[in-house]
């Protein structure tokens, strides 16, 4: 049989050559070198030593010693020496440690009386513990309750062995009368516990009839009761009725670990309604009180899968849910907010807002480390509300454009993103947001958000008050023309050399010099690098221009956009201005700014010139400016937003159908009858009860009761681990549960003898660690047996187990091997598709430090079709819209995203080009924090891609 370890000491020193050190030791009077050699001894044992001849030395030396320490590492070792041969006799010379082991149970010291009935637990030995059982008997009346405590958890463990029931007969009679005696808490939950495993019928009488004084009882004793009430309902589902008013009466105690115990066990024990609502009121108030952030974490997972599985109750409790928010810890608030926002409503939805409102104004007020990141969240949380009921839009939009010149740059995008798509959704307010945003549109300071920014001024400026304001924004955001000013030295030099050779302008700054007698005079100084100082903006006297401010640092393609900008507003104004005087100083302004911004390019005051895509996209509308024709209005003034609309719906018509298809899963018709047949049994029940009983014919009704036994999968699962012509036979069903590999390893013998001391041994390859040792074991001729070993997984990789089945038979005398087949783990076993939005994929693509670049080589002669595959063969979710997919032209470009089990993101970008012959050509990118997450899905696509299956 397999050998049970019952302690665990780590020992990393060398192995003695000799025991005579630790055996003189051991014979000594000096008791702390006594205490050394104990120590050595217990630690050698544990790391396989036998050391048979200290037995003698330690019962003649150390047997009578009276110090405590080393009676406590006496019991130590005494526990883990061999006390049987090799058939499982008791050996004759542990006879010798019955009498000592007797004198410590009569000890006059409480603590070598407890510390030895503590000992007798891990005694299996039948022979050893029957000498000692009256003394064990006479400790359950001890006035100590260290002891008494200890005597009861002896007697259980004596009472649980194969003839415990002939050695104690009558002992669950005498544990429930010291139980109706006893007063310490922790004896008393001993007592019950003893009840509990060894006669429930008796602890249930015992629980029935005590049942008014339970919720006075001891917080361990409790705990005990509850551990009861969910045995004895799993074996009979139709008692639980009058245990869970036990629950009920015990959801008011004054301990939090019974309280949640209670609310734990509501919910697997009932669906009623009231119970549903009791448990989420009992987290939603640990949840409040609880200062540790590992069990609010704990307690928002509770409430999650409340809200999976009873939604509607648990929409009235969503305030109670958003008190959570207090908590400064990001992780809880992310989750909170993502419960939250599963539960909106039409009738929750305001307080929902407001209260969110309410805690961005908090990160305003005060400044605490990580409020950006806490109002991103709020921001986004608020950006999902208004989506979900534009009706709640107008509330909301003001306060949050009040952020849009955040220090937190990812909070102001999320707050540009919101506005622009509120803006389209919500046309009754378009009219306030454009003059919200003209009006703060100098505060904007990261390029990203000044170019969405601009973005939506040019698509909804409309009127000619609006146009008229969006281009004076913007000029007085670029701050006065050129952009830099040519030195006074080079003002007489050719002005067509200076035109031609721009890179040869320097860049004055003029500062005021004090002579000798005091007075002032200008001088200059010519610098290539120094820029003019970048203007003010009218009525902000504190604010430097925005626009100028960034496009002197190099940032062109915001000068692009600023450009495309203003290239619509003066379109738009051709048809809302009927003065042509105004819209040819208004073209005039434009043209000029797009110059000026063309020659800062090409000049060498910056470290780095324009980039060839901004320069064209830059003079694109200086021609369009100066010759307009038809079409290239209507692109201009209609395409553009058009693709935007049609990207929004795009995206909502995807998340209807999400909705959709999670709402067509079905476990019966629509027509099949219930029968509420508990109903026509009303009564005697109570109203719990009753609701419990309707919502049980409700999952039968509706075959959640059912388990749909996959026999197909299973056999999927099962690895041949032998040849059939091996004399010993082996297959695995591998299962595989997030941080756990089991594996039921079933061996036959084939031959017809009997294989001895048969092993199965396993190792493994990459982030994984077997748990078990092997264990020996004897099998009969043309016998099997289930085996089952235990492996954890540390990270999100590919891994291997790979091992051999090692046997004796009688008459062959070396031992035989036979070797298994690898069992390949998969990653697809850890990873599952997931979303995210765009801005968190290129952060993370960009902050990724892993990348595995795989090329494309496959026999597939169609992009989607390819795409396709390889969604489904990595077991990811492609993130590119499929209007962005649609048509033909050769070329395919496609973000999938995953995440696994450890929390761990998985990035794939898919480039793929059609070359003349058909085939395709690109690469596979893999992005990811870890290494092993790269490499193995890169190791899973090049393995896949080739077919189509």
């Amino acid at each position: 049989m397999e050998k049970s370890c019952t302690l665990l000491v780590h020992f990393d020193k060398g192995t003695p050559s000799l025991a005579n050190e630790i055996k003189e030791a051991l014979e000594g009077n000096d008791v702390p070198v006594k205490v050394e050699a104990m120590k050595k001894a217990v630690m050698l044992l544990l790391n396989g030593e036998t050391l048979p001849q200290l037995f003698i030395t330690i019962v003649r030396y150390v047997l009578p010693s009276e110090d405590h320490t080393i009676q406590k590492l006496l019991l130590l070792y005494l526990e883990i020496i061999d006390k049987t041969d090799a058939r499982g006799k008791v050996l004759p010379e542990m006879i010798l440690i019955c009498q000592n082991l007797r004198n410590n149970l009569q000890h006059p010291n409480e603590y070598i009386r407890g510390v030895t009935l503590r000992f007798l637990c891990r005694l299996n030995e039948t022979e050893i513990i029957e000498p000692l059982i009256p003394s064990v008997l006479s400790n359950l009346e001890h006035r100590h309750p260290f002891i008494r405590r200890n005597a009861i958890l002896a007697v259980m463990s004596i009472y649980k062995l194969p003839q415990g029931e002939q050695l104690l007969v009558d002992a669950p009679e005498m544990i429930e009368k010291v139980l109706s005696s006893e007063q310490d808490p922790s004896a008393k939950r001993n007592a019950f516990l003893m009840l509990f495993n060894c006669d429930q019928d008796r602890a249930i009488n015992y629980l029935i009839t005590h049942v008014d004084s339970i919720p006075e009882w001891g917080e361990l004793l409790q705990m005990v009761v509850l551990e009861l009430i969910r045995k004895v309902c799993r074996t009979n589902r139709g008692e639980k009725g009058k245990y869970i008013k036990i629950i009920i009466s015990l959801l008011n105690a004054p301990s939090s670990a019974v309280i949640y115990e209670c609310a734990g066990t509501l919910v697997s024990l009932s669906s009623a309604p009231t119970a549903i609502r009791a448990a989420a009121n009992t987290y939603c108030q640990l949840l409040l009180s609880q200062s540790d952030n590992n069990v609010k974490l704990i307690l928002l997972d509770r409430l999650n899968e409340l809200k999976s599985s009873h939604r509607e109750i648990m929409i009235d409790m969503i305030m109670d849910v958003l008190r959570a928010l207090s908590s400064p810890n990001l992780d809880i608030r992310r989750k909170t907010l993502d419960i939250a926002l599963e539960l909106i409503t039409p009738r929750n939805i305001d307080e929902v807002v407001l209260s969110l409102k309410k805690e961005v104004v908090k990160t305003q007020s005060t400044e605490i480390e990580k409020n950006g990141e806490y109002r991103q969240m709020l921001v986004q949380a608020i950006h999902t509300c208004a989506i979900k009921f534009p009706e709640v839009a107008s509330t909301v939009v003001h306060l949050l454009m009040d952020f849009l010149g955040d220090n937190n740059v990812a909070s102001a995008i999320d707050v540009v993103v919101f506005v622009r798509e509120i803006i389209e959704t919500n046309p009754k307010l378009r009219v306030s947001i454009i003059t919200r945003l003209l009006d703060t549109f100098y505060q904007i300071r990261a390029a990203r958000v000044c170019s969405c920014a601009l973005w939506i001024i040019g698509e909804y400026c409309l009127s000619l008050s609006e146009v008229e304001s969006g281009i004076t924004a913007i000029k007085q955001c670029l701050g006065d023309l050129p952009f830099y000013t040519v030195a006074e030295e080079g003002e007489d030099s050719d002005a067509s050399k200076r035109s031609h050779q721009v890179s040869s302008i320097t860049v004055s700054s003029r500062r005021p010099a004090v002579l000798a007698d005091g007075t002032y005079a200008t001088q200059s100084a010519a610098s290539e690098t120094a820029l003019s100082t970048p203007a003010l903006v009218p009525g902000s006297l504190a604010s430097p221009a925005n626009l100028r401010s960034l496009i002197l640092t190099g940032d062109f393609f915001l000068g692009a956009v600023v450009a495309c900008t203003l290239t619509k507003l003066v379109l738009r104004l051709e048809e809302v201005q009927p003065s042509n005087v105004e819209v040819n100083k208004a073209t005039t302004q434009a043209l000029l700014i797009m110059v000026s911004m063309l020659q800062l390019g090409l000049s060498s005051a910056l470290s780095h010139p324009i980039d060839n895509d901004s320069y064209e996209r830059i003079v694109l509308c200086l021609r369009l400016l100066c010759k307009t024709g038809d079409e290239i209005r209507k692109i201009w003034l209609q395409s553009c937003r058009q693709s935007f609309v049609k990207m929004l719906a795009d995206k909502q018509f995807r998340e209807t159908e999400e909705i959709k298809a999670k709402a067509q899963i079905s476990h019966a018709q629509p027509d099949d009858l219930i029968d509420f047949y508990h109903l026509k049994s009303r009564k005697g029940m109570s109203q719990l009860e009753l609701e419990d009983e309707v919502q049980d014919d409700l999952k039968r009704a509706t075959g959640e009761f059912t388990k749909d036994a996959d026999d197909g999968n299973k056999l999927n699962r099962i690895l041949q681990l032998t040849g059939f012509s091996d004399p010993v036979y082996a297959e695995a069903y591998v299962t595989v549960h997030h941080y756990d590999i089991v594996l039921d390893v079933t061996v036959i013998n084939r031959t017809k003898e009997t294989l001895q001391n048969l092993c199965l041994e396993l190792a493994t390859m990459g982030d994984l660690k077997l748990v078990e040792r092997p264990q020996n074991y004897t099998l009969a001729p043309e016998s099997s047996k289930q085996i089952r070993a235990n492996i954890k997984v540390s990270s999100t990789e590919t891994g291997v187990i790979f091992g051999n089945i090692v046997y004796e038979t009688s008459n062959v005398f070396e031992r035989t091997v036979v070797v298994l087949n690898d069992i390949h783990i998969d990653i697809m076993d850890y990873i599952s598709p997931a979303t995210c939005a765009d801005v968190a994929f290129r952060t993370m693509w960009a902050e990724f430090e892993w990348e595995n670049k795989v090329a494309v080589n496959t026999v597939l002669q169609d992009e989607k079709e390819f795409l396709n595959h390889i969604i489904k063969s990595t077991n990811m979710k492609c993130l590119t819209a499929p209007s962005a997919l649609d048509g033909e032209c050769g070329f395919l470009a496609a973000n999938l995203y995953a995440k696994s089990v450890f929390g761990e993101d998985a990035l794939v970008n898919i480039s793929v080009e059609k070359q003349a012959d058909g085939k395709l050509s690109g690469y596979i990118r893999i992005r990811s924090k870890t290494q092993g997450i790269a490499l193995s899905l890169g190791d899973k696509i090049t393995l896949k891609q080739k077919g189509s299956s």
